[in-house]
């Protein structure tokens, strides 16, 4: 597809249901992380504007019947960006969004696409492609409603979620 939509036009059209399987232990650099990592543990994001325009999009979507959820699967020992989106993850779930989490042990016999990605309403998949060092790679992002990808996807996502801990019960070491 030639021309991808913004992710809030994509959440924004969901009729039933936004899953999104991350499978890195580190992202782009932030700010707060760096402050977690100080000792803070004030809610720094509290005054984020993008983190509380994504939670106000997941409200949005959660409040017309949508169902947002995320899994993770990542490495034990946790890296410190895993313990800490452990501890920002408390937002999301207040707005609606479901969050599993799968320690990468327990899903070596899970077929996983390369890339982080979204399935929307089992129709579309959005991939996510990351450079090495968590940062948005050149075309981050890429829309594809092959129906390979999308089988892949969303078989990868149902596996990790009926295997991950929910996010209230998954204590990070």
């Amino acid at each position: 597809m030639s021309s991808v939509p913004t992710f809030e036009q994509l959440l924004g059209s969901a009729r039933r249901s936004a899953v999104h399987l991350e499978m890195r232990d580190g992202y782009m650099a932030e700010p707060a992380l760096d402050a977690w990592r100080k000792g803070s543990r004030e809610d720094l994001l509290a005054e984020d504007p993008e983190f509380q325009l994504w939670l106000r999009w997941v409200r949005e979507a959660t409040e017309r019947g949508v169902v947002v959820r995320r899994a993770r699967v990542f490495s034990v020992p946790e890296s410190d960006y895993i313990r800490w989106e452990h501890f920002i993850s408390d937002a999301n779930v207040a707005a609606g969004e479901q969050i599993r989490w799968l320690p990468r042990r327990q899903a070596t016999d899970i077929a996983f696409p390369g890339n982080d990605f979204w399935v929307f309403d089992e129709e579309t998949v959005l991939v996510l492609h990351h450079a090495g060092d968590g940062e948005p790679a050149p075309d981050y992002l890429e829309l594809t409603a092959d129906p390979k990808i999308l089988q892949l996807c969303s078989s990868a996502f149902e596996a990790v979620w009926e295997r991950a801990v929910p996010h209230a019960d998954y204590k990070p070491t």
